[in-house]
């Protein structure tokens, strides 16, 4: 019997990986009780491109962490972490969470302002794995302290943004308005062989009512004139990038894409200058550790996280993974820590079984115990189906 797991964190108390192992030996467990030979199991990583995305792919893949000190959202340099594995066509690809460099927890809230905030620090990140040969890469850009529409980051990877002097017009939110022309002759050479996959899950234009500045800004400590500049910004480097094509300038105005405006306008960068695609989250990682193709493999599929409710049904990652094994025809169950109404409300026909792990009062620290021998007496209970 084959077994494929794929949990989803449970926040506050267990990692995918934890989970995922809390699963592997609670298995382990009731087929030795029943005296059985044990079933081939796979732990695979969920995440969605958010906080915890490097964590669960290392730990998962078997990757490595690089620890890096760049420049944070302001001067100051932070200490940031991004990660390499290889994935399933072999090659390694740099995993990385733009909030490592350039989030809002690097932030005192008394200090937020997307005006004086930069991404440069991502930048910084992606030549460090560039140095290390990764030419594809997976970037999660959720959690963000800034709004410079990614000219720090591209600034860092060689290009320039000229102001009407011709001088460099600065890498923050407040330096937008100031560009006048874009220069991409000094751009790192091998950014042309690479790939960029960023997890988005936002679809929010670049500009306007809806776009990075109006709806993102007064969550990183934009005032409503703070946001008012920042929108003025954002439309004139678009207009700015979109007259840098003399043929087929359409092909050049990225700013109405889906996910544009995802933190602060990073999303409309790597669209507009890297030729990076904006994916879901949990289905970019999925497809990233080749989860389809695991599962075709397998007879049940296991997965959860810690509490299945609305945003559960509404496209996470365990409805995604229920989905692609019905896909398959694959049996599906679901462990979770606690279950909500609202699930039984919205939920589709995928799971063939749920369970609540955690009792009421539980102790969190106590959820891997928890999960493990909520599996074991499932199976005790069913034997070796579901």
């Amino acid at each position: 019997m084959k077994i494929v797991v794929a949990m989803d964190s449970f926040k506050g108390s267990l990692t995918s990986f934890d989970a995922g192992h809390a699963v592997d030996r609670g298995i382990e467990k009731a087929w030795q009780h029943m005296d059985r030979t044990l079933p081939e199991v796979k732990v695979l990583p969920l995440a969605d491109g958010g906080e915890g995305t490097v964590t669960a792919l290392i730990q998962g893949m078997g990757g490595v962490y690089r620890n890096i000190k760049v420049r944070g959202p302001h001067k100051a340099q932070v200490e940031a972490i991004y990660g390499i594995v290889t994935v399933t066509d072999g090659t390694p690809t740099a995993v990385i969470e733009m909030a490592s460099a350039a989030g809002l927890w690097l932030v005192p809230e008394k200090n937020r302002n997307p005006l004086n905030t930069t991404t440069y620090g991502v930048g910084q990140l992606i030549l460090h794995a560039l140095s290390k040969g990764c030419r594809n890469f997976l970037v999660g850009i959720g959690g963000s302290a800034t709004n410079d529409g990614g000219i720090g980051m591209l600034t860092a990877l060689g290009f320039e943004f000229r102001d009407s002097r011709g001088r460099d017009a600065g890498v923050c939110g407040k330096d937008l308005e100031q560009i006048v022309s874009i220069r991409t002759a000094g751009k790192h050479p091998a950014l042309d062989q690479c790939t960029f996959r960023v997890a988005c899950d936002v679809i929010n234009p670049l500009c306007g009512p809806f776009g990075a500045a109006a709806v993102f800004g007064p969550q990183k400590g934009a005032s409503r004139d703070d946001i008012r500049r920042l929108d003025k910004g954002l439309t004139n480097l678009a207009d700015v990038a979109a007259k840098m094509a003399t043929r087929y300038p359409e092909k050049w105005d990225n700013r109405d894409v889906p996910g544009a405006g995802a933190a602060g306008g990073l999303g409309y960068a790597f669209v507009q200058f890297l030729n990076g695609k904006l994916e879901p989250g949990a289905a970019m990682i999925m497809d990233a550790i080749g989860l389809e193709d695991s599962i075709c493999d397998a007879d049940l599929v296991i997965t959860g996280e810690g509490c299945m409710d609305r945003q559960t049904a509404m496209g996470k990652a365990p409805m995604e993974v229920a989905r692609l094994a019905k896909k398959h025809g694959k049996k599906v169950m679901a462990f979770c820590g606690s279950i909500d109404p609202s699930f039984f409300d919205i939920k589709e026909d995928l799971f063939d079984g749920f369970l609540a792990v955690t009792p009421p009062g539980a102790s969190l620290e106590l959820a891997s115990e928890w999960l493990q021998q909520a599996v074991f007496e499932h199976f005790i209970s069913n034997g070796a189906i579901l």
